[in-house]
């Protein structure tokens, strides 16, 4: 599975399976019961206006911790974080409030009848291992990605593309001007020689102007 950025790169998608969704739910389970654990006792102290603060703690720690986490900490819960998970719109986009809420209510029928049998039944039922609240909202639960470190390109203006590129074919002139400290003159003029007739400039000029396309490309002046 592959999310398209504007630029026309392809970056990889890798849906979480349910070995490591299950062990992420059981790391934010504990830190849920911890903290559970210690309001309850501070709570204690307070007598009956600490009875009503456990219960609206209990509220929001069963309720919206999840909410909360994934809205805004780029769909990460801590459980999710710690190893590497992240939930995402299908598109690529970030989870917004809206398919948050839907995914984690729905996480009530995901539970039934026991132990996440049902959430666990669907993750198994499809390629991309969404349990039924995800299905509703339109969220993935994926691997973070990792973020594209580009390298510098050559030092001239930047020209736009003499003819309509496929994505395979722009990806292939940045990575020619991506590599320009790596090859030698020689070896990039004979590179640059192969599509020089299709740019319809002289050989002479190919290096150049690839540079210049590429540059176009990634909206560089």
């Amino acid at each position: 599975m592959y999310l398209e950025t504007p630029e026309g790169i392809q970056l990889p998608l890798h849906p979480a399976g349910v070995p490591v969704r299950v062990l992420a739910f059981g790391i934010d389970l504990l830190l849920r019961s911890a903290l559970l654990a210690l309001l309850g006792a501070v709570w204690l102290y307070f007598g009956t206006f600490g009875l009503g603060l456990a219960s609206l703690s209990t509220f929001i720690l069963l309720w919206w911790y999840m909410v909360l986490f994934e809205v805004l900490n780029q769909g990460r819960s801590p459980g999710k974080q710690l190893l590497g998970l992240q939930v995402i719109h299908a598109d690529g986009t970030p989870i917004s409030w809206s398919a948050s809420l839907t995914r984690n209510l729905l996480r009530v029928v995901d539970l039934l009848p026991f132990a996440y049998c049902t959430g666990i039944l669907s993750m198994l039922s499809n390629k991309n291992f969404q349990r039924l609240g995800d299905l509703a909202a339109g969220t993935l639960v994926v691997y973070q990605a990792r973020s594209v470190t580009r390298q510098s390109l050559p030092k001239v203006a930047a020209s736009p593309m003499p003819l309509p590129l496929t994505n395979h074919e722009q990806r292939a002139i940045i990575s020619f001007a991506e590599r320009h400290q790596s090859l030698s003159p020689q070896r990039a003029e004979e590179l640059a020689a192969i599509v020089a007739p299709a740019l319809q400039v002289p050989q002479a000029q190919a290096v150049q102007h690839l540079h210049s396309i590429a540059r176009g490309i990634l909206g560089h002046p």
